[in-house]
């Protein structure tokens, strides 16, 4: 715990001071920082964490990261919402960095529900998890009909329209086109996610449950507030070009902005949870 709080403190203390490789590598070093830190607590309350009990699902997580950021800054070729500056020259060093950070996204996401979880209920233990001689790691295969629902359907085509719009639209409209691409992977994926028998915020309103909603929707906010906070002052950083309130901003990113964080948030449960889906993958609760 205090070795995460510590790389988080130090990184951000040698980025104000412009010590390398402190200020070129904030991002990275205080995101491993942050997960470590989120990690040792929930572990300390729940005797189970992705680090301590599931690390090679962690390996996973965050290997698969990288690929699935990567659809975002593909999407970002066409919306021109962001651009980085003070990277390293050397392309290796600069690819190594890119790798690095992007790692760091889906289990920053996951870690940072998991400690408001713990946070929120005070749980000091959880039955069925790892370590604690439990053998059902994700919750039963939820029933399935036999055809699609009619609102399952029109979430399928509202979040490939969602998806597919940014293409389609001329660069100066596709800039103000952020919020589709922030949302079009909840609809699409979801009710995939839910017809596979996947953990899915459907399969969670059917049971009545919004726990993994909430602790997710705030993650977001807080990671998102984490992310501006230590982009700020680093020299390797990306900065917004989104046509909407640009100059009014809290740190780099204009205001309206903080509310993609929690879609996006719920985005990196409804891919993740498709990922582990289609390779076959059966592995510890997903953000509870």
């Amino acid at each position: 715990m205090f070795a995460g709080l510590l790389l988080m403190i130090g990184s951000e203390v040698g980025t104000l001071a412009h010590i390398e490789p402190f200020w070129s590598w904030n991002t990275p070093i205080a995101w491993t920082g942050f997960i470590l830190f989120a990690d040792a607590i929930v572990f300390s309350r729940r005797g189970d964490s992705w680090l301590r009990t599931s690390p090679q699902e962690f390996a996973f997580l965050s290997l698969v990261s990288i690929p699935l950021w990567l659809v975002f800054e593909f999407y970002n070729l066409f919306l021109h919402n962001w651009y980085y500056t003070g990277l390293p020259e050397n392309f290796a060093l600069r690819m190594f960095g890119y790798a690095w950070s992007f790692s760091t996204i889906w289990p920053a996401i996951f870690e940072g529900a998991e400690l408001v979880s713990v946070l929120r209920t005070g749980e000091a233990g959880r039955t069925g998890a790892p370590g604690n001689g439990g053998a059902e790691l994700l919750p039963p295969r939820l029933s399935r009909p036999s055809r699609p629902s009619r609102p399952t359907l029109a979430a399928l085509l509202l979040g490939a329209v969602l998806l597919i719009v940014p293409f389609v639209v001329s660069t100066s409209v596709a800039a103000y086109l952020a919020a589709p691409v922030w949302l079009g992977f909840i609809f699409l994926l979801d009710p995939v996610n839910a017809r596979l028998g996947e953990p899915s915020l459907t399969g969670d309103f059917a049971a009545g449950r919004t726990d993994r909603l909430v602790n997710l929707v705030v993650s977001g906010f807080l990671c998102g507030f984490l992310w501006e906070f230590w982009n700020y002052w680093s020299r390797a950083k990306w900065h917004y070009t989104v046509p909407i309130m640009e100059h009014t901003k809290l740190f780099e990113m204009p205001l309206p902005g903080f509310l993609g964080f929690p879609a996006f948030a719920l985005e990196c449960f409804t891919m993740y949870a498709f990922v582990r889906a289609v390779v076959g993958l059966r592995g510890r609760p997903i953000a509870l």
